[in-house]
């Protein structure tokens, strides 16, 4: 990779603001709000599946594609929205999005069958993959450097909290009104978001000069690269989502997404390195800063996303939480994040943000080891803490690796860097949550197995655990034989639990020895950013 800084420092050009005579506080404000009905709508529809399935006369399995269809949507539609950010105006194209996001929310909550809600839920994830490049592009040219990392604090409390706080809204929604009203609840807050971005959010003249110099000599789309990363991300995104149900490389339907997914990938490498308007700047990877972050914003992005729908998971499966109780018991880790958020931004500022990162990294690693200590009768404070612990170091990395991500970075590359880091964090979220799922079925068995083969006939405690559930089961009033049989199915009950706590415990491992693997990769690899300081990075 490059150095991004042999472009030198990057000033900051008032004149691309979107705040015009607003307060840019306001802008930050403006556009975080579509972003949080996004990703709390994400998290929302992730436990109300059943609901859904139960409602629309369709089995578990086929409800899973309300989320599968809008991952892929999304995926697809993401790599490519700092392109059409650029030929549509930065402005225009976010108020498209919201309000596709809006309409097709509301659509998907009349949706009489499975086929209309998936239909729809194509369309949410298109409006929904498009908004975070033209919010991030708004927030680092609206915000001098020294104001920066607050202001992607702001924006960061509606990208991380949401997931977090998502579970419990949805299991309250569905627990006490309809699994509809999860989707009518975007009307409103869609509505606002675009009359507040219409009336506050400028389009700088500047950015529009550069549109309509981009366009003059016609409009010339990148058809093949679309069609090739189109192709590439929703294949991948199938893959990812599809995977472990269909056991991977078992099933000849993932083998051939996988190929489809490789293939047109190396193609579309190929291919926009030899376009003068490509579209997707994939060379803005090579520059080390941007690279790293990219890469680092993929680990930040599996293990918030895939510990959001781990732990939720867990609760309901393991012990008997519901949906609503469960989003109770994670949601003190979203409230120790909107606490550190903005304490994590005005921190940024005053250390490179490599060593910040370094310190998050450690952060979560210890945090997940300490998440090891679960047990069959964890108590909910022991799941409240834990998820603290968990959450509590993500701001430290969300807010300097967005700092370092835009040092150096050329100011009308903002909206193309601006996708690739959100594509980083999505990529990374489906990754995560893929692996973490694969290996909790993979060692679930595996410890089940283990397990089993010490329940023989010769084992004092097995005998003794038969004996008693018998007799117990003889007291209740069943004759001798089907007490028995019941006593063997509680002890299989119970094998099956604790390989499943088990199976936990070693995701919880995994993450940690992961993140502690990244602490000296980060401090080796990321160089100092611009000779300005850390706060001058977000550009």
């Amino acid at each position: 990779m490059t150095d991004a800084s042999h472009d030198g420092p990057q000033t900051w050009n008032p004149s691309r603001s979107a705040a015009g005579h607003h307060n840019p506080w306001l802008i930050a404000v403006v556009v975080s709000i579509a972003t949080f009905m996004v990703v709390l709508d994400t998290a929302i529809a992730n436990v109300s599946l059943r609901y859904i399935a139960g409602s629309l006369g369709a089995s578990i399995d086929e409800s899973t594609w309300v989320v599968t269809t809008y991952l892929i949507a999304n995926a697809v539609v993401l790599p490519v929205s700092g392109w059409l950010s650029d030929v549509l105006g930065r402005k225009r194209f976010y108020m498209i999005c919201v309000a596709l996001f809006t309409a097709s929310s509301l659509l998907c909550g009349l949706a009489p069958n499975l086929s209309l809600l998936i239909i729809c839920r194509i369309l949410q994830g298109l409006g929904g993959g498009g908004m975070p490049t033209s919010e991030q592009a708004i927030l680092a040219d609206t915000f001098p450097p020294q104001k920066r990392a607050q202001a992607f604090a702001l924006y960061g409390i509606a990208v991380i909290v949401a997931p977090t706080v998502g579970p419990t809204i949805g299991g309250w929604i569905t627990d006490n009104y309809s699994w509809h009203w999860i989707f009518f609840i975007n009307v409103p807050i869609g509505l606002v978001s675009l009359f507040l971005v219409h009336w506050f959010v400028v389009e700088p003249e500047v950015i529009e000069q550069e549109r309509r110099e981009r366009l003059a000599g016609g409009l010339r789309i990148d058809w093949i690269g679309f069609a090739l990363i189109a192709v590439c991300f929703g294949c991948l995104e199938w893959v990812l989502d599809r995977g472990q149900e269909d056991d991977w490389f078992n099933s000849p339907v993932i083998v051939t997404f996988a190929t489809m997914a490789a293939a047109s990938f190396i193609f579309f490498i190929a291919w926009e390195l030899t376009e003068d308007d490509p579209i997707v700047d994939i060379r803005l990877l090579c520059r080390r800063q941007f690279g790293m972050s990219f890469l680092i914003m993929l680990t930040v992005g599996a293990i918030l996303f895939g510990s959001t729908q781990i732990m939720p998971q867990l609760l309901q499966t393991n012990f008997p939480y519901t949906a609503e109780l469960s989003g109770l018991a994670i949601m003190p880790g979203g409230v120790a994040m909107l606490i550190m958020m903005p304490i994590a931004g005005q921190l940024t500022p005053k250390m490179q943000p490599k060593y910040w990162i370094a310190l998050g990294l450690g952060a979560i690693a210890l945090a997940m080891w300490y998440s090891t200590n679960l047990v069959p009768d964890a108590s909910f404070g022991f799941f409240a803490t834990i998820r603290v612990y968990q959450m509590i170091g993500l701001p430290f990395l969300f807010i300097p690796i967005n700092t370092i991500a835009y040092d150096g970075l050329p100011q009308n590359k903002t909206n193309q860097g601006s996708a690739l880091m959100n594509v980083a964090r999505n990529l990374g979220g489906s990754i995560g949550v893929s692996l973490a799922n694969t290996e909790l079925i993979r060692r679930s068995q595996f410890h089940q197995t283990r397990l089993v083969s010490n329940l023989t006939e010769a084992s004092p405690a097995f005998q003794s655990g038969v004996k008693q559930f018998t007799q117990f089961f003889t007291w209740q009033g069943a004759a001798p034989t089907a007490a028995q049989s019941h006593a063997y199915g509680v002890i299989d009950q119970l094998v099956t639990g604790q390989a499943s706590i088990l199976a936990y415990i070693d995701i919880f491992y995994t993450w940690a020895i992961f993140a502690a693997v990244l602490v000296p990769i980060v401090l080796l690899l990321i160089r100092r950013v611009s000779s300005g300081g850390p706060a001058t990075a977000m550009h």
